[in-house]
């Protein structure tokens, strides 16, 4: 009777603790992957399946005859997209889980387990599926982080003719800010031309370029070696290669881009004045007028807030999309960047509260912009000087970062244009701050200040 009662107890408890009947896991591998239904759906409820196309079909119509309607599994590499994909198709509730919320017991680590363990941990509602914008924005999302690795590529390139320069000892690179500008590609075309005269390189010189004709000639005179020029020419043909491969991406990107619906309607917006930025245009920026097509796209001109670039506004765009709604309070949005302090308490002490690890390409971006706002003279700019001071350069950027993230939060969601004077009551306040601050060590110190 004891045994009886104490089985009859727990299939009580599992029965209530059961929030998702119909749900299943998957264990996502690169060749295979295991799935899991509950007991009663199937004589065997764990299932392995190939990765092939007509494979991932036939998991699909199985979990339909178990009656599954919500499918939760690990998103592994990039392998979980075409499995992603297929069963969206059949109208499951795919969501894709962070693999730091579903450890099993140590020692306890198979396929077969996993699946089951993501089902049943899926069933009682304590799993939360990760973001993953629309399936327009992912494409778009794609291209970009395809032409980001271009980018990178071509970078790797330029190393590499600094390299074959240097082993010539050509100075050239050391000489001018860039190698890959007009005066640089000029003469390195040149030297692969057959010309080894330093008088008539420097010939090639920009007016642009201040260093003088003399120091660029003493950089020109080296030892051209057969086997380093081939080198250096084969990393310029991979060079621009690589500069065409980016130039067809950004006339698809825009193609994607003009798809899209606009939010407002750009001839009934005022425009602002342009603010008069002391910075050169970027290299790798798209060869088309993305600061447009963003505006249009999230319904304000991101570009307004200090640091923030149309190649930011664009990331934002391909990761996270137009809509917030998913996103209930400008906290949820910043916590999901990972800019807020991850609290790790006990005892009643906080252990720690640094941020988050993690790779968030908007965070990443939007620390770009903050580390940017050294010099700037706005509010913004005082607040991470203010920050950098207090607390050290890397607190100031996430700090910085994070005040961006709440700013975007706001003017995307409600569609409002950036506006600086919103800043002055803070800033005022802050002076008020500072200056009892200020009073009150003076008078710690025995002195009485006289305004000026």
């Amino acid at each position: 009777m004891a045994k009886q009662h104490r089985k009859k107890s727990k299939n009580i408890i599992k029965h209530i603790h059961v929030l998702q009947p119909n749900s299943a896991g998957i264990d996502v591998g690169a060749n295979e992957i295991y799935v899991a239904v509950p007991d009663d759906r199937s004589s065997k409820p764990v299932r392995r399946f190939d990765t092939f196309t007509d494979d991932l079909h036939g998991a699909a119509k199985w979990l339909k005859e178990c009656g599954i309607e919500s499918i939760a599994m690990e998103s592994t590499g990039v392998y979980w997209i075409p499995i992603f994909q297929i069963l969206d198709t059949y109208g499951f509730d795919v969501i894709l889980v962070n693999a730091r919320h579903v450890k099993n017991v140590p020692g306890r680590k198979t396929d077969v387990q996993d699946c089951q363990w993501l089902q049943y941990l899926h069933s009682v509602g304590l799993l939360c599926g990760s973001f993953r914008p629309d399936q327009d924005i992912c494409s778009v999302r794609s291209l970009l982080r395809h032409r980001d690795n271009m980018v990178k590529a071509a970078s790797s390139h330029i190393q590499h003719i600094q390299k074959a320069l240097t082993q010539m000892n050509l100075q050239i690179h050391n000489v001018i800010s860039n190698i890959t500008g007009v005066t640089g590609l000029a003469i390195i075309d040149a030297i692969l031309a057959g010309e080894r005269n330093p008088d008539i390189l420097a010939d090639l010189r920009n007016p642009r370029i201040k260093a003088d004709r003399q120091t660029i000639i003493k950089s020109l005179t080296g030892d051209y070696r057969s086997e380093h020029i081939f080198t250096l020419k084969q990393t310029l043909q991979s060079y621009r290669n690589y500069h065409l491969m980016i130039q067809d991406c950004d006339a698809e990107i825009e193609k994607h881009l003009k798809e899209f619906d606009s939010r407002i309607d750009l001839d009934d917006c005022p425009k602002p004045p342009e603010k008069n930025l002391k910075r050169k245009p970027k290299g790798n920026a798209p060869n088309f007028d993305l600061k447009t097509h963003m505006h249009r796209l999230l319904g304000t001109d991101l570009t307004r807030i200090d640091g923030i670039s149309d190649l930011t506004a664009h990331v934002f765009f391909t990761e996270v999309g137009p809509d917030l709604s998913k996103f209930n309070s400008a906290n949820h949005f910043c916590s999901w960047l990972g800019l807020c302090p991850n609290n790790k308490i006990s005892g009643g002490k906080i252990l720690s509260s640094h941020t988050r690890p993690g790779s968030n390409r908007v965070a990443q971006a939007l620390r770009i912009s903050a580390n940017s706002l050294w010099n700037c003279k706005s509010y913004l700019g005082d607040y991470f000087r203010r920050m950098r001071a207090r607390h050290g350069a890397p607190k100031a950027i996430t700090a910085t970062a994070h005040k961006l993230a709440r700013i975007i939060y706001y003017l995307v969601k409600n569609q409002r244009a950036f506006d600086e004077t919103i800043f002055s009551e803070q800033e005022k306040n802050h002076q008020i701050q500072l200056k009892k601050r200020v009073i009150s060590q003076a008078k710690s110190l025995g002195l009485q200040l006289v305004p000026a």
